[in-house]
């Protein structure tokens, strides 16, 4: 994975302001409630902070040139360029970490955000695609 310094970390407004969005849904709600509950919480929060988005966009997989019969769901794709998987777990692991950056692999995007609702203190993770 590329070694950047913050400064120089691809669409780092845009992710601020996501980023914002999922401390405005922790801080209202907190830990402790299923993860469709925080999805439909942040989606509402992206509309009232106007940030484009898309929800449980599809995403295909390609093998050679073939486009395979197995596919992935982001929770959300923002800005159109920004993969956003929400999660509400007592903590996160690297297979999380993983299932992001297949994301990123399958759609070409080259940042996405790991957002764990289910902690004490909201979670996340910039993750950078290192197929891009």
């Amino acid at each position: 994975m590329p070694n950047l310094l913050n400064h120089e970390f691809p669409l780092k407004k845009e992710t601020y302001t996501i980023i914002g969005a999922a401390m405005e849904v922790h801080k209202e709600l907190g830990c402790g409630f299923l993860e469709n509950v925080y999805q439909e919480a942040f989606e509402y929060e992206l509309k009232t902070q106007r940030i484009p988005y898309k929800r449980e966009e599809k995403l295909e997989i390609k093998y050679k040139g073939l486009t395979l019969t197995k596919h992935y769901y982001a929770d959300f794709i923002c800005y159109d360029s920004v993969i956003i998987e929400l999660k509400a777990l007592s903590e996160l692991s690297g297979e999380h970490e993983s299932q992001v950056l297949n994301y990123l692999k399958a759609t070409k995007n080259k940042v996405g955000l790991l957002i764990n609702f289910g902690e004490k203190s909201l979670k996340y993770k910039r993750l950078i695609s290192p197929f891009v």
